[in-house]
């Protein structure tokens, strides 16, 4: 039977990643770390065992965020990418640095002593697509040009 394979990297394309084989727990940290860390409310994190997770593309930089955790960012684009405690077997991989992050919903929550007041009340905003708004002008304007959801041969195309 084949292994699952999920990729991803940061926004910019300048460091990509393969994983192979079945992911852990995937969850949502509110602590204060993850906040300031994904300039956010918090962040969707997945564990991936170091031995499943290959580098494809540049290396992560890393910042160490207490004595005893590293996390890992791209220096180009700024994108977050993990999470790694010393001496733990795993990483944490941002969902959102997923090629596909819908196939990785979060089952649980942690770090709930710092969740934002306002955090629940999310899925109860007003929601409105990004061309509800737009002029058609605009959405050209706004074409990406990050790194497509996909591994390159080469990045940035030329």
């Amino acid at each position: 039977m084949a292994h699952p394979i999920f990729t991803g990297g940061c926004q910019c394309g300048a460091v990509r990643y393969r994983i192979e084989g079945a992911l852990g727990r995937a969850g949502i940290c509110h602590c204060r770390m993850c906040q300031k860390a994904f300039g956010s409310w918090g962040a969707a994190l997945v564990s991936v065992p170091v031995a499943q997770l290959t580098w494809t593309r540049g290396q992560p930089s890393e910042f160490r965020s207490s004595a005893i955790v590293a996390r890992g960012f791209c220096a180009q684009c700024g994108t977050p990418l993990h999470m790694k405690e010393d001496g733990d077997p795993v990483y944490e991989i941002a969902i959102g640095s997923l090629d596909e992050p819908e196939r990785v919903p979060p089952t649980e929550q942690a770090g709930v002593e710092a969740e934002l007041s306002w955090f629940k009340s999310l899925g109860s905003l007003t929601r409105q697509a990004t061309d509800d708004y737009r002029s058609p002008e605009d959405m050209q304007k706004l074409r990406s040009l990050q790194h497509p959801d996909h591994d390159t041969e080469t990045w940035p195309s030329r």
